[in-house]
């Protein structure tokens, strides 16, 4: 299989406005998720994860001299400056240029500018602006991307499936370079309709714990630039491996119950990727905290013949992040294996799965070669990625 290398990432959340900020804090067992009463987004507190808006709009700010002409004056909203921000981060780490036809956008998302729905939104913008192929106009134009950008909105595995779908086109020859990028951001919207399923937890996320009553909704953007040659001078190279979808067809919002089509997800990346499962160092796993996906999620590691290899999910320091959520758990997990570190999985203590699974529950060293990523969203889907260190 041709190597896919990741050339340049970046992660802007409640822990920081870079991969290497983000995954420090991780470390140091800092958690993002905090109480926040805000009427703008939820009649009640809620524990959320929230960018810093302050720190959002300075950043954007000191970007605006470098923006492409003619856009200095135009209103960006906070999705877009999110997004803007994580690609330029991560496009200067690589080197490459957007004016180039071997260069393809992927963005990711799942609800894109979905606030601009609000009333105070709508002398600002035009209504245009709510559509998705607005959002990539918009991030094509301004970085001057000579290919239209493809968008990749399929629940919550959208991040996983867009990595997946660009490490296809470099092999494919299609193009040289790849330019992931996943984003969605806390709304009245997206908060309402899970507080209409009763799934948010009022206490931050206990993934895979007992006590785990519900998930933490966070925002944030990602970036992964995938290419076909090594990065320079890079300490190790990570790369992205096998991938592979599939579909329970379960229920429009309740997971399989018996965990198979995510386990065949699992086996197939891993057979794809020309390993064992004795080779996965880990799994980064959906581990949304709610009762049913994570008894699934359960049952399909222990069907992959994983339920010995340490697992932990992300969303307990900064939540669940839609359609960022695959991007920047894949960032954070490539920084896993580049820095030999098994992040705990925050919140879990006392195991409350049906299946035996290693749970992460202390951050330490470890030697890393292969991990597994995982995701899975409303409608049956599934999908898992492979990435590698050399």
């Amino acid at each position: 299989m041709q190597p896919v290398y990741i050339t340049g990432d970046n992660i802007i959340s409640s822990l920081g406005f870079t991969s290497q900020e983000n995954f420090q804090n991780m470390v140091n067992g800092t958690i993002g998720i905090v109480p926040v009463s805000d009427d703008s987004l939820a009649p009640i507190t809620l524990p959320l994860s929230r960018v810093d808006t302050a720190r959002l709009n300075s950043r954007f700010t000191e970007m605006v001299p470098i923006l492409k002409k003619g856009f200095e004056s135009v209103p960006f909203t906070r999705l877009e400056k999110m997004m803007i921000i994580s690609i330029a981060d991560a496009m200067k780490q690589s080197g490459i240029s957007a004016g180039n036809r071997r260069v393809l956008p992927v963005i990711s998302t799942t609800k894109g500018n979905i606030n601009l729905l609000e009333e105070k939104f709508r002398l600002i913008f035009p209504h245009k602006r709510l559509f998705l192929w607005e959002l990539a106009r918009v991030i094509q134009a301004l970085f001057g991307f000579e290919n239209t950008p493809v968008i990749i909105s399929n629940a919550c595995i959208s991040g996983v499936l867009a990595i997946m779908h660009g490490a296809r086109a470099i092999r494919n020859g299609q193009y040289d370079h790849v330019v992931v990028c996943g984003g969605d951001i806390l709304s009245e919207f997206v908060i309402s309709g899970f507080l209409s399923f009763q799934s948010l937890s009022s206490t931050p996320c206990r993934p895979y714990d007992i006590l785990r009553n519900g998930l933490s909704l966070g925002e944030a953007a990602g970036t992964v630039i995938l290419s076909s040659s090594k990065p320079d001078k890079a300490p190790a190279f990570i790369t992205v491996g096998g991938g592979s979808v599939t579909n329970d067809a379960n229920h429009i919002s309740g997971p399989s119950r018996t965990g198979e089509e995510l386990a065949l997800a699992i086996k197939t990346s891993i057979k794809e990727s020309g390993l064992e499962p004795s080779d996965i160092s880990f799994i980064s796993a959906h581990g949304t905290a709610t009762p049913f996906n994570d008894e699934m999620e359960s049952k399909a590691i222990s069907m992959s013949g994983l339920s010995e290899t340490p697992v932990n999910s992300f969303k307990g320091y900064w939540g669940h992040t839609l359609g960022a959520a695959g991007v920047i758990e894949t960032v954070a997990s490539a920084h896993m294996l580049k820095t030999g570190m098994l992040i705990r999985s925050a919140g879990f203590e006392t195991p409350g799965v049906p299946e035996h699974i290693n749970v992460i529950s202390a951050t330490v060293a470890a030697n890393l070669t292969n991990c597994v990523k995982t995701a899975s969203g409303f409608g049956g889907c599934n999908a898992a990625i492979n990435l590698n260190r050399e």
